[in-house]
């Protein structure tokens, strides 16, 4: 078969030289993972080209489903170069999908959006095997461009990578953390930032697993509170135990419970309180005998705990079981180890634990296998604190001072792969949600 569209031959002359480009940063201690998809082979990532969309707010979707493809890692995006090759060869075709010109640009799939009166029809073509692979109509809110609208295009592209990889996308989520004293929030983008809280000091925020509430510690004239606050109406309360310092909260997989760490004179301990009601007493978990014991996490199958505590004359990682048992360090410990290793994040798949290490007297992020306690250092530059993962246990957001001021970054644990979140300065405490469906 014969195709003849103008100056295609350049186009694809063009495209082809740029695919052979990553233009990615990375940080040098991390290495290539492999992935998995559809209709192309283990060990490389497929090529998806995104058509442009005519109509009202077609530019903005576009790019919006660019940058949430590109930042999944999970595919190479065709036509962001700056060349406008893969654009050319669409525009030649006028609109068809000449699938073996596709193929031998290396794309595996070609995404095909519509704006409709409701929102947006998207069909999926798979180019190896030259047919339609997928069509479906999604709704957008009606305000195009307000936050609404951006969060529903998240969803969108996150589906739609489900339909190329397999698995949902994280692009629909939202990243809580402390700048100035006040908890924030953003999208997993880094748009639509603003403050939760107002007045007074706020820390360690924690996301409820279906992302309507923010638990943090805040302080009040009794001390630090641990706070509830509900984001579709912003009312608030206190939970867990009235007076003292309370810190550092997370919700149980389940939602019902949040422990947190509590102490009234010397050390702290964990505790867990009802998250709604229920019994008023908080219940103890962890016996530290004036240690300081912070930072708690969960298994995802709510049965264990990893936690911070100075049991060992310096900050460790720990695990306990649910009801205080079985107290375990996790992180490699010897005698007259000056080391502090502290705020470990359980990944939502339970293989790895993410935390903060001194390393050269300054912090880095590792992980630690649960499996076999294996351990990798994932960042060199800068000072980086605070891990959390993402739902997709690849990317983690933390603190980093890399780029001169503390901000929050992303990094792909699999590639390397590092992106700053925030702008600004002062950016820390980080807490990924998990994926939002609203």
């Amino acid at each position: 078969m014969k195709y003849s569209f103008g100056n295609l031959p350049i186009a694809i002359a063009l495209l082809s030289a740029a695919a052979s480009v990553a233009l990615v940063a990375q940080d040098t201690t991390a290495k290539r993972g492999v992935r998995i998809g559809l209709t192309y082979a283990p060990g490389s990532r497929p090529g998806v080209y995104v058509t442009p969309i005519r109509g009202d707010g077609g530019d903005t979707l576009r790019a919006m489903l660019q940058r949430d493809f590109d930042f999944s890692d999970r595919v190479d995006l065709l036509g962001r170069d700056g060349s406008g090759a893969a654009d050319t060869v669409y525009s030649a075709s006028r609109g068809m999908i000449a699938y073996q010109i596709w193929k031998s640009l290396g794309a595996a799939a070609i995404v095909q959006t519509t704006v409709t009166p409701a929102g947006v029809h998207v069909a999926l073509h798979d180019v190896a095997a030259s047919a339609m692979a997928q069509v479906q109509d999604f709704p957008l809110p009606p305000a195009r461009y307000a936050p609404d609208w951006r969060f529903a295009v998240h969803g969108l592209a996150d589906e739609i990578l489900r339909w190329i990889t397999g698995a949902r996308g994280t692009s629909q989520s939202r990243v809580a953390y402390v700048r100035a004293g006040r908890v924030h929030v953003a999208d997993s983008d880094g748009a639509a930032d603003h403050p939760v809280t107002s007045g007074g000091l706020a820390m360690s925020p924690a996301w409820h697993p279906s992302g309507r509430y923010l638990a943090y510690g805040a302080l009040s004239g009794w001390g630090w509170q641990i706070m509830l606050t509900d984001l579709t109406n912003s009312s608030s309360r206190a939970i867990g135990t009235p007076s003292g310092t309370n810190m550092t909260p997370t919700f149980s997989p389940d939602g019902n419970a949040v422990v947190y760490a509590h102490g009234v004179e010397d050390g702290t301990d964990l505790y867990a309180a009802d998250a709604f009601g229920g019994s008023a007493t908080p219940r103890r978990i962890t016996v530290g005998r004036g240690t300081d014991n912070v930072a708690p996490t969960f298994r995802p199958d709510g049965q264990r705990i990893a936690f911070t505590s100075g049991r060992a004359g310096h900050p460790e990682i720990y695990t306990v079981d649910v009801d205080g048992s079985n107290a375990e360090l996790l992180t490699p410990y010897n005698f007259g180890d000056e080391s502090y290793r502290s705020s470990p994040d359980w990944s939502t798949d339970g293989r790895l634990i993410a935390y903060q290490s001194r390393v050269g007297g300054r912090f880095q992020i590792m992980t630690m296998s649960v499996r076999d306690r294996s351990v990798r250092q994932l960042t060199s530059e800068g000072e980086n604190e605070d891990p959390s993962w993402a739902a997709d246990s690849r990317h983690l957001v933390f603190s980093s001072t890399r780029s001169g001021a503390k901000e929050l970054w992303v990094l792909d644990v699999e590639t390397g792969r590092a992106r700053q979140l925030t702008h600004g300065g002062g950016a820390r405490l980080p807490a990924w949600s998990r994926v939002i469906d609203k």
